[in-house]
């Protein structure tokens, strides 16, 4: 390995100041990729324009596109931002108008933030997390009117009952209860114009208003005929002569007052006096069901941990529930709806849930063909139905006909169930079966390979047993508890010398690391040394696998103190002597790459041209003429020194030649030319090399030279563009001083094309263009306009029958000229600019 680039260092970078180098924290002088893609991110911190970011990414593109995505990655990332706000500004909007709108569509807002966030917007910057809050704010408003709006409607059921409970007791007493309920019905009222008054009420749904308008209709129909019923009984309790209420029990009470007898009483019928045992005996059973229920809403009320007083509650209604009265039901039907029984208590209701769980029941075995549920889903089915059916019969009478029909429909669908269940055994002792084939699979394997050293193997093959046990198929759970431990015994011993292959290969390398340690703590960094350490690594990882995240991160422990000194080395680099203290050719070679660089950035493609000329005559320049004369005196030296050696004569053998009549003569061996360069292999001869570089001036003249050529092939495209637009506007005006020159128009332009072009420019307007431009573009290869692509099609077809006729793209230029004496138009225009760009290049 040749040390010339750590003999002769040269600051190449700080030699030469790149235009951007001031603004990017000199990234652009820097030695090595590393150290100019962290220059690149200190840049970057500090918040650069968008502009600055393409002109930066347009340079670095070319010369390290590493450290060039690293921008690019910038420019998105501001795209990006750029594109979630005009996002935002559309969803803000859309957020605006509904919350604008008078009558607020809950769906559509509870929509806006799922519909925005798979549009990308940005929910959690402002507005949007403003608009978003206050979205919810309004939903959650309208959802609050809607739940107040169903408890409006109970409490205006309540109030109807309690009136109606009066008119079956003493008008006195409800008497004594009228203000009380005069000021429950005037606050009722209260609280529902309240609920119409609200700013969000119209956004309320279609269904609530009515429910609350029916409720207040019903409430107040019910509350003046107690009102007009209760002033007529007054009236007659006061005056003998006043009629009497419509109301039973109060008219029955004034007439015995007045001194008549009762007319309830007298219109009893004598078997009611027969069956009064059995009545008596009925209000016993109901006093004594109200005596214990109440105790036990009471406790409930009370209770901290309701889920346990709620089941109290109903192992008491199970047995006293079907004698409570009506007031005494919904009492508690309030009572465990408010403690957070979701069911409540409605023994009216139970036989409609019961019919549901029969007609569920029935329709497990008669789903439509292909939808039918398997085994599993249809025991927790089953399961599930028969646990609403204990939780229906808690509290209510039950149903003997219906159970019987829910316990055929159960019992028909659980014989799937259990040939289900038939089949699930068999597989399970097929699995069990394989996986204890599997278990001495394993131990066999573990004793036939316990002396292996290929550890990559033996990880292999212990990952495809892992597989096949992991995929064994469903066993029990007991069963597999008691196949998983020797599962895990048999692995275990599988699994013991490659653990250990493991902890030794684990020990190797922590000692490595420590060597590299060393290594990187030198003064001087050995590169065989680092070489031979990375390659005893890299064997040992092939020799021993380990565990892809432990072995990552042994090896960035590794590669940690082995980066950093490259880093230190590279930096040392950077840190070189001065140009005085190159070599004269490698200085030579420096400020001809300066040169260079700054003709790049004059944008003269003559002046560029120049400087790579003196550039490459600099690189390839003989050495100095002292070298040239010390090289001759050796060579002629060298050329002398054979002729100056004296010849000796060979000593002279006398040997009897064969003179016998008609013998043959051997013919004289040539004599052969031992030199070097009379073999018939020997490799030509090279010309003499030119000095070597060291590395400064080698990366500088490379860059130079790369960054001339890609000016120039800038410069081309862009006088290229020119040629093609000069040419079209002298079209436009028919003035063919503004046609550009031969040279300008480029090599595939001859003088006689030219010529002609301009006699067609010259010339006023006559003929048609569009066969010419549909040939034109056929040669270039370039699309047709959509309204001339049957044209085009047509004149392809034509072209084929012409056997011995010009290809277009060998008349490119006499079609070019016929364009050129028709009249001009836009659209035309731009058909012949497309065209001309790819023909004069080709």
């Amino acid at each position: 390995m040749s040390d010339a680039p750590e003999m002769n260092p040269s600051p190449a970078k700080q030699a030469e100041a790149h235009p951007l180098d001031a603004l990017t924290g000199g990234a652009f002088s820097a030695a090595t990729s590393g150290d100019r893609a962290a220059r690149i991110r200190e840049w970057l911190g500090t918040q650069p324009s968008e502009e600055q970011l393409q002109e930066v990414f347009k340079e670095l593109s070319v010369r390290d596109k590493s450290v060039a995505r690293l921008v690019r990655e910038r420019i998105d990332d501001i795209r990006r931002v750029k594109s979630q706000e005009v996002i935002a500004v559309e969803w803000a909007q859309k957020a605006q108008d509904l919350l604008a709108a008078a009558p607020l569509n809950v769906a559509e807002a509870v929509a806006w933030q799922r519909d925005a966030a798979r549009a990308g917007a940005p929910l959690s910057r402002e507005p949007l997390a403003g608009l978003k809050q206050q979205l919810a704010e309004r939903v959650k408003t309208i959802e609050d009117l809607q739940h107040r709006v169903q408890v409006q409607r109970e409490a205006a059921v309540l109030l109807a009952q309690r009136i109606e409970v009066l008119s079956t007791k003493s008008w006195h007493d409800a008497a004594a209860a009228q203000e009380g309920l005069r000021a429950d019905v005037a606050n009722w009222q209260a609280q529902a114009s309240e609920l119409t008054g609200d700013a969000s009420w119209p956004s309320v749904n279609d269904r609530f208003p009515p429910q609350l308008q029916n409720s207040q209709t019903q409430l107040l129909v019910v509350w003046e005929a107690f009102e007009s019923a209760l002033t007529l009984t007054q009236a007659a309790a006061a005056d003998e002569q006043a009629p009497l209420p419509p109301v039973p029990m109060w008219a029955d009470e004034i007439r015995v007052a007045r001194g008549l007898p009762s007319e309830l009483v007298a219109a009893a019928p004598a078997k009611a006096v027969a069956s009064k045992p059995a009545k008596v005996d009925a209000m016993h059973k109901q006093q004594t069901a109200v005596q214990a229920v109440q105790p036990a809403l009471q406790a409930l009320a009370a209770a901290q941990d309701k889920a346990a007083a709620i089941a109290e509650v109903r192992a008491l209604l199970k047995q006293q529930g079907r004698w409570l009265d009506a007031a005494t039901a919904q009492q508690v039907h309030e009572q465990l709806l408010a403690a957070g029984d979701t069911q409540g208590w409605q023994p009216q209701q139970v036989d409609r849930v019961r019919e549901e769980l029969v007609a569920k029941a029935e329709g497990l075995l008669a789903r439509p063909e292909g939808q039918a549920l398997g085994g599993r889903k249809l025991q927790e089915a089953l399961r599930q139905l028969r646990e609403q059916w204990k939780q229906a019969d808690q509290g209510a009478a039950p149903n003997h006909a219906l159970w019987k029909k829910f316990d055929d429909a159960c019992n028909s669908a659980y014989k799937q169930v259990e040939a289900w269940l038939e089949r699930v055994r068999a597989e399970a002792g097929q699995h069990k079966a394989a996986r204890l084939a599997l278990i001495d699979e394993v131990k066999a394997w573990a004793a036939a390979h316990a002396q292996t050293q290929d550890w990559k193997q033996a990880t292999r093959a212990l990952r495809q047993f892992a597989e096949r046990w992991r995929d064994g198929g469903h066993v029990g759970e007991k069963q597999f508890a008691e196949l998983q431990t020797a599962w895990k015994q048999a692995m275990a011993q599988a699994e013991a010398p490659l653990h250990a292959a493991q902890k030794a290969s684990i020990d190797r390398r922590h000692a490595m690391i420590a060597e590299a340690q060393v290594l990187a703590d030198a003064p001087s960094l050995r590169i065989d040394a680092v070489k031979a350490l990375q390659q005893r690594w890299q064997a040992e990882a092939q020799a021993v696998p380990l565990d892809r995240k432990h072995e990552q991160k042994l090896w960035d422990t590794f590669r940690k103190p082995l980066d950093e000194a490259f880093d230190r080395k590279g930096a040392e680099r950077s840190r070189a002597p001065s140009l005085e203290h190159l070599p004269p050719h490698d200085r030579a070679v420096l400020e001809a790459a300066k040169a260079l660089q700054a003709a790049n950035t004059s944008g003269d493609a003559s002046q560029i041209r120049g400087a790579m000329a003196a550039l490459e005559a600099v690189l390839h320049a003989q050495p100095s003429a002292e070298t040239d004369v010390a090289v001759t005196e050796a060579a002629s030296h060298t050329d002398a020194s054979p002729s100056a050696v004296v010849k000796q004569d060979r000593p002279v053998v006398a040997v009897r030649g064969d003179d016998r009549p008609g013998a043959k003569k051997e013919a004289v061996a040539p004599v052969r030319d031992l030199r070097a360069s009379a073999r018939k292999d020997a490799r030509p001869q090279r010309a003499e090399r030119g000095p070597r570089l060291g590395d400064a001036a080698f990366r500088a003249q490379r860059e130079a030279l790369e960054g001339a050529q890609f000016a120039l092939r800038k410069l081309a495209a862009q006088a290229h563009g020119e040629a093609v637009s000069h040419l079209v506007d002298a079209w436009v005006h028919r003035d063919a001083e503004r046609l550009p020159s031969a040279q300008e128009l480029g090599g595939k332009v001859t003088a006689q094309v030219r010529n002609a072009w301009v006699q067609a420019v010259a010339a006023p307007a006559t003929g048609d263009a569009g066969e010419a431009l549909l040939r034109l573009e056929i040669a270039a290869d370039v699309p047709t306009p959509a309204e001339h692509l049957s044209a085009r099609r047509m004149l392809q077809l034509q072209l084929l029958t012409r056997r011995n006729a010009a290809t277009p793209d060998q008349t490119w230029s006499q079609d070019v000229a016929t364009v050129l004496a028709a009249a001009h138009s836009d659209a035309a225009a731009r058909r012949l600019h497309n065209v001309l760009k790819p023909l004069m290049r080709k």
